[in-house]
């Protein structure tokens, strides 16, 4: 029976999708505040590169604590449920971002104040590396057969979503206030702002049943009791393969949604604003095409799907820096709609159900934890500060950063090669030996229509 507004898939999918919007708002608010606003108040006394790379590098921290989110809330969400799991995850976001709003800067109270940003990034780290295991698997969970990839594609709309909300809030901000006003206390209303969506994503997750994949994993009494040693003992090739194919798509993300903004404003002196509205208006396209290329892999496959989107990154690395190097803000923001808008949904649409699919109910939310948080380290929360150091060691120049990128989307369209390689092969290994043609009882003759 296909989903109606009020199915339990449809609303799965779309508190799905709202839930990780206001999860991302949170944790992306502290990436861009990082590339325009915390080099000056809570490490100024560095200059301005490497204020900027140690700014970073706490953006860096919650990516990071990520994996010990997952380790946590994935045990908890593999014994004791999704739903709840994901209740507490959206808290524990809320209370650290909400208090990022009120910190007191470098000036105040000196060394204390970047030491509890970088505590609160962790709080913020914990509560995301729970977060997005339980969103996805809500969703496909959820999800009846032939439509996981679209629904599953749902609660990712939450990255670009939350990027959209957080920039074009920090864009107004910037434009209704002066620099000195923005510096002062304009910054704080967008994170002040998060105690309101939290509520508001506490009473929609509410609301939604638990799945059915564990209703039917609690009733049968087939729990792992530690489920990441179940998930190491029996999964270790495809955590291995599912973290290398996460290595394009986390990079692409943080390279148009995050560093591109820090790029464009401190290498060509692109109005902040601009840089601000020009991926805003990226994650604006992107909404929607995460659940076109959602639908997409639920058609031609997941791994097809994902495949194009990572050689679509890699092959556009080099066009696009070329056209950011114009200074143009119009150019830079048609550049980033095609890159973050366009091409970038091709790899996060499908990675839901992908991932989803590589592991076994009783232990799926350890291991799309695992797999999505622990390569988050590298793949995301490191972009940001390699890129700014590529960029240092080249004098300026984008080349270093463009190998980089093309390297590891070369990564990643291995890992997919060799995944679909082995799923080949254990279904080749599971089927049945075939039946002599002797032995086969005569067919019968075909019903008349």
């Amino acid at each position: 029976m296909p989903a109606t507004a009020q199915s339990p898939t449809s609303k799965a999918a779309l508190a799905g999708a709202i839930g990780t919007t206001i999860e991302w708002y949170d944790f992306f608010l502290y990436g861009t505040a990082a590339g325009i606003v915390f080099d000056k108040l809570f490490f100024p006394r560095f200059d301005s590169v490497v204020g900027t790379l140690i700014a970073f590098a706490t953006f860096a921290v919650g990516f990071v604590a990520r994996p010990l989110g997952g380790l946590i809330f994935g045990h908890f969400g593999d014994r004791v449920g999704r739903k709840t799991a994901l209740i507490t995850t959206m808290f524990l976001m809320g209370i650290g971002t909400f208090l990022v709003g009120v910190l007191p800067t470098y000036s105040a109270i000196g060394v204390w104040a970047p030491a509890l940003l970088v505590l609160l990034r962790i709080i913020q780290g914990i509560g995301i590396g729970g977060e997005w295991g339980g969103a996805v698997l809500m969703s496909v969970e959820h999800a009846p057969e032939g439509r996981k990839g679209y629904y599953g594609s749902w609660p990712q709309i939450g990255v670009p979503a939350g990027l959209m909300l957080g920039t074009g809030v920090f864009a107004l901000l910037s434009s209704a206030l002066s620099s000195e006003q923005f510096l002062a206390w304009g910054w704080r209303i967008a994170f002040l702002l998060s105690a309101l969506l939290v509520l508001l994503g506490l009473w929609i997750r509410l609301q939604v049943f638990e799945t059915p994949d564990f209703q039917a994993v609690k009733k049968e009494d087939t729990q792992a009791r530690i489920p990441i040693v179940e998930l190491l003992r029996t999964s270790k090739l495809n955590l291995l393969l599912g973290m290398g194919t996460r290595m394009a798509e986390g990079i692409a993300f943080n390279t148009w949604g995050v560093f591109a903004i820090a790029y464009t404003t401190t290498e060509l002196d692109v109005p902040r604003t601009h840089a601000l509205i020009g991926v805003m208006v990226a994650a604006a396209v992107c909404v929607p095409m995460i659940p076109l290329w959602g639908a997409v892999s639920d058609r031609f496959g997941r791994l097809r799907t994902f495949g194009l989107g990572a050689a679509l990154f890699g092959a556009s690395a080099v066009p696009a820096f070329v056209l950011f190097d114009t200074g143009s803000a119009l150019v830079i923001g048609g550049t980033l709609v095609v890159t973050l808008g366009l091409f970038y949904g091709a790899m996060y649409g499908p990675q839901a159900a992908l991932y989803a699919e590589l592991f076994p109910p009783n232990v799926r939310y350890s291991g799309v934890s695992f797999v999505y948080q622990v390569s988050g380290i590298f793949a995301s929360g490191c972009t940001p500060l390699i890129l700014t150091s590529l960029l240092n060691a080249g004098d300026g120049s984008p080349w270093l950063m463009v190998t980089y990128i093309v390297g590891m989307s070369a990564v990643s369209l291995v890992s997919v090669v060799l995944i679909a390689v082995l799923a080949r092969r254990r279904a080749r290994a599971a089927a049945p030996e075939p039946v002599p043609a002797a032995a086969q009882p005569a067919s019968p003759p075909p019903v008349r229509q």
